[in-house]
This record gives C-alpha cells, structure tokens and sequence, in this order.
C-alpha cells in the first residue's frame, strides 16, 4: 500500500501541468532551451545529444511554465499567476533565496550628455518622462510628493510592477530611489549629475536589483545579449539623443530598410 501511495505521488508530480515558474524564468528558459537544442542538434555525437536533451527540457519548461523539479520540491515563482505560491514567505521561497534561483544585480554605467546638470536633472525628475527613452518601461505614475508607481515590460508578453520612493533628492546633482515592499523586481540606485570640464554632463546611473531568475538568469541574460548593464547603457544612450537633439531614434517595429522613426521629447 506504501509503495502504491509513493507510485501515485510521483505520477500526480509528473502529470501535474500547473504554472509554477515566473514569467521571467520562463523566458529564460525557453531562449536558453532553444539555443542549446539547435547547438546541440548541430553539433550531434554523444554530447549533442546531451546539450539536446538539456535545452529540449528548458525549453519544455519555458513553454508551458511549469517545473517538475519544482513541484516536487513545492517550489512555486509564478508570484503573479493563477497559481497561488506555496512554501513561501513574505512572497518569496527559501529555495528562490538561495543559490541560482537568487542574487543581486549591481550595475554602474555613465555618459557624457552635451547639456547642463539642471537640463538632465529637470527632465530626469519628472519620473513620467522616463519611458521615452528607457525602452522597458511601459509607464511611471507620481502618486505623491516622494513616491511613483512603475509598470514595466517583461518576457511572454508580461509585465511587472512595483511601487518605488525618493530616497534622496539634490537638485541638479542626484536622484535616489528604492522600491517600496511588495514590489515584482526589488531595486534601489541613484543618478548622478556631474558636470564636466568641458561643456557637459556626466550621467551616471548606479543601481541595485534581485535578479529574476536568479545568477542562472543572469548568466543566460548575458549569454543573449540582455546584460543588464547593456540595458543601462542603452537607455542612457537613447537619453542622450533626446536631450541633445530633442528626438530618440528607435527602429522598432521596422522591416530592414527603411527608416527608422524618430520619438520626440514632451516635457
């Protein structure tokens, strides 16, 4: 009777198809499945076969959102689904803590914008102002004298939000922000405003956040292109093109070959 009672456990954890793996981890899952399926495919022999097997169970994993791994371990990161999480405290597991389903982001870019301090820190502070030209977010809504609400996008067509707080506020030196408890993607950092010796600025953007995913995610983000320092840069970038020439240039949405289209700045 013991044997058939464990026969019948494991058969309800592998038959069991709820969502259990966070939006994110899915998309990281999946694009790291794929790619190691076809390198694996390609490469074939003993150990494309194992690379193929590997990245075919990420990529199962990525595409339906659940874990068998998890569910035996009665892990569950899907925060946000159906699917309420189990075994976890104050939203978060004690596995998701620790090892590769955890770790903080430290990221430290800068660049030099051809505009005074109090030009960048007037339109930074105007946190509304932020999603032309950071590319993920999808709005910021001030709520209060120090407080803003953040909704930005996230893989499989998600998104994610959270609620954040001005921590310190020099005018036309630096911002410093901190999300408030609760929030999908914890995060904290600052932006500097520091004048150079030459006409100009450096922007300088340091921050703080837990890795969806954890260090696997990271490394798999890093591995396609998605470093979060990238993500800064880029944004950065796309800072300095609106302040200096009032339009951001995207290409999104566009077949090769035609123009890009130009975003212009509102205040």
């Amino acid at each position: 009777m013991q044997q058939k009672n464990k026969n019948n456990s494991m058969t309800d954890i592998l038959t069991n198809m709820n969502t259990n793996v966070s939006p994110v981890e899915r998309f990281v899952s999946a694009t790291a499945g794929g790619a190691l399926l076809a390198y694996g495919l390609k490469r074939g022999g003993g150990l494309g076969t194992v690379f193929s097997l590997l990245g075919g169970s990420l990529a199962f994993r990525g595409t339906t959102g659940h874990c068998h791994v998890y569910e035996a371990m009665g892990v569950d990161t899907n925060q946000g689904g159906e699917t309420a999480p189990r075994n976890f405290k104050s939203g978060k597991s004690k596995t998701y803590e620790n090892g590769l389903l955890s770790g903080k982001v430290h990221v430290s870019k800068s660049l030099t914008i051809d505009k005074s301090p109090a030009e960048l820190y007037s339109f930074w502070r105007n946190f509304e102002n932020l999603p032309q030209f950071m590319e993920h977010l999808e709005s910021v809504k001030t709520t209060g004298e120090k407080t803003s609400h953040w909704k930005a996008k996230a893989p499989l067509g998600q998104s994610v939000e959270w609620d954040a707080e001005t921590t310190s506020d020099q005018e036309n030196v630096r911002i410093g922000w901190r999300s408030l408890e609760g929030a999908d993607i914890p995060n904290s950092g600052v932006v500097e405003f520091l004048p150079t010796a030459n006409r100009g600025t450096e922007v300088k953007v340091t921050m703080t956040y837990e890795a969806p995913g954890g260090a696997l995610g990271a490394m798999f983000a890093k591995l396609f292109g998605e470093e979060p320092s990238q993500q800064v840069y880029g944004d950065l970038y796309r800072f300095k093109s609106l302040m200096e020439s009032g339009e951001v240039i995207t290409v999104e949405g566009q077949t090769s070959g035609r123009e890009p289209q130009a975003k212009k700045a509102t205040a």
